[in-house]
C-alpha cells in the first residue's frame, strides 16, 4: 500500500514540485499551503510522513513542529524539515529542535525519495511498481537510446526530469536558456524536445519558432511542460506553433511517458 505524504509548503512551486516528484514515484500526496491548514489536514487524515517547509509566513516550520509533537495523534508521525537553510550547524540545530529528518533545498531526486523511505516502513513506501532511484532499476539499454533535449531555467526541473526518464532508457540532454538548448539541438539533433514556457530569458515559443524555422529540426516532435502557462490562449498558441502536446506540471509520470511515447512514435 503506497504511503501518503503531507507537504506543508507556502511557495506553490517547490510544493508542485514535491507534489510532482512524490506521485512519480508512486505515493499519495496531501497538500497544505501553511502550518495551519497543513495542522488539520494531518489531524484528519493521519498521513504516514509529513514534510514541512521551515520558513512559512504565519506558522513557521519549528511552530508546526511543536503543534504536532505535542498532538497524541500525530506525535508518531515522521516529521521531515525542508529548507533551504545551508550554514554550518543548521541542520544540526533543526533536529536538535524535534525534526526526525532533514532535507535541504535544492532538492535532489535520488537522495530525496531515499531520505524519505528510510522514516517509512517497507509495507508503506512507494506503490508497487513505482519508479525508484536509477542504481534500482534493471533496464537492458538500447543500443542507441532516444534522445530528449528538456529546456527548463529551474535546476530542479532539470535534475527531476534527468532522474524520471533516464532510468526509462532516454539519454537526457538539458538546457537552462534557449540559446544553449538551440545549440545543443543542432549538435545533436535530439529526437523530442520537452520544453518548459515560462523562461528567465525569453520564452519557450520564441524558442520552438527558432526550432521549427531550422530546417534541420523542426520535425523533431516538441511537446511543452509548463505548471504556470496553462490558460486556454497560451495552450492554444503553443499548438499553434507546432508543438505536438501542450502539457500541465505536476502529472503522473506514466502519463508522461506515454505521451513522450506516442509523440516519439508517430
Amino acid at each position: 500500500m503506497a504511503a501518503r505524504v503531507l507537504i506543508i509548503e507556502d511557495n506553490p512551486i517547490n510544493r508542485e514540485l514535491l507534489d510532482y516528484l512524490l506521485r512519480a514515484h508512486g505515493f499519495e500526496t496531501l497538500n497544505a499551503v501553511n502550518g495551519h491548514v497543513g495542522f488539520d489536514i494531518a489531524c484528519r487524515e493521519l498521513p504516514d510522513l509529513i514534510l514541512c517547509d521551515v520558513q512559512m509566513p504565519g506558522m513557521d516550520g519549528f511552530e508546526f513542529l511543536a503543534l504536532a509533537k505535542g498532538h497524541e495523534p500525530l506525535r508518531r508521525i515522521p516529521l521531515l524539515a525542508v529548507t533551504a537553510l545551508a550554514m554550518v550547524g543548521d541542520r544540526d540545530r533543526i533536529l536538535a529542535r524535534g525534526f526526525d529528518g532533514y532535507v535541504a533545498k535544492p532538492i535532489h531526486p535520488q537522495t530525496f525519495i531515499h531520505t524519505l523511505s528510510e522514516f517509512l516502513p517497507a509495507a508503506r513506501g512507494p506503490a508497487p511498481g513505482a519508479p525508484r532511484p536509477p542504481s534500482a532499476y534493471v533496464i537492458p539499454a538500447p543500443a542507441r537510446p532516444a534522445s530528449i533535449l528538456v529546456l527548463d531555467d529551474s535546476a530542479m526541473n532539470l535534475e527531476l526530469e534527468r532522474s524520471l526518464l533516464g532510468p526509462h532508457g532516454y539519454e537526457v540532454l538539458t538546457a537552462d536558456t534557449a540559446a544553449q538548448a538551440l545549440q545543443i539541438a543542432r549538435a545533436r539533433v535530439p529526437s523530442l524536445i520537452l520544453s518548459d514556457v515560462g523562461l528567465r530569458h525569453g520564452s519557450g515559443f520564441d524558442f520552438i519558432r527558432q526550432v521549427k524555422a531550422d530546417p534541420q529540426l523542426r520535425g523533431i516532435p516538441f511537446i511543452f511542460l509548463s505548471s504556470t502557462h496553462w490558460d486556454e490562449p497560451s495552450s492554444r498558441l503553443g499548438l499553434e506553433l507546432g508543438a505536438a502536446r501542450y502539457l500541465k506540471r505536476p502529472m503522473d509520470l506514466e502519463v508522461l511517458l506515454a505521451e513522450i511515447r506516442t509523440c516519439l512514435e508517430g
